[in-house]
């Protein structure tokens, strides 16, 4: 039960922790304002890694290259505290450990996106003036774009985040068995 406990809240916090470095590269790449609320959160958030990083690693191509490094540690100490907690040496585990971790940072983005979809079609239905929703809708164009392009216009109903969902769950299934795979167990 102590596992239980103890892999549930490390998945959690890793996971909060993963998504908002992620987060932080995302709202850079679109150029999210700095001002903005979410933005100065999420920066408060993750300075504490991030800004030591970027020191030594300089964005590419407004790609915040640190936040990503970051995100790649966080991974690599998540999958280490989950290898450790199943009982499993560390060290013999070390040629997979980073597939693994870039696999958790996958997995951490695809979460990510899934649930910016979901808050935008519900904000979009409930909310649509919210001061959110020029965040959210700015955050996920460039994926739900494309699939706009692709599917016919419905009256009004868009359903791009409907098959965005689903072409992201199964994603999500299929980065979960190569992680699976590799470590004989979830991550």
């Amino acid at each position: 039960m102590f596992g239980d406990i103890a892999r549930f809240l490390l998945n959690t916090i890793f996971t909060l922790f993963g998504a908002a470095l992620l987060l932080r590269v995302w709202l850079q790449f679109v150029r999210v304002p700095p001002y903005n609320p979410v933005t100065h959160a999420i920066q408060q958030a993750t300075n504490w890694l991030v800004l030591p990083l970027r020191r030594v690693i300089p964005g590419l191509r407004g790609i915040d290259l640190a936040s990503v490094v970051a995100a790649v540690i966080a991974a690599v100490a998540y999958v280490l505290l989950m290898v450790w907690l199943a009982g499993v040496d560390p060290l013999g585990f070390l040629p997979a450990l980073l597939i693994v971790a870039v696999l958790t940072v996958v997995k951490w983005a695809l979460n990510l996106l899934l649930w910016l979809t979901i808050l935008m079609a519900l904000l979009s239905w409930l909310n649509p003036h919210s001061a959110a929703m020029p965040v959210l809708l700015q955050l996920t164009a460039p994926f739900l774009n494309p699939i706009r392009r692709i599917l016919p216009n419905f009256g009004g109903l868009d359903l791009s985040p409907i098959l965005l969902f689903v072409v992201v769950q199964v994603l999500l299934m299929v980065v979960t068995r190569a992680a699976v795979s590799l470590t004989l167990f979830g991550i």
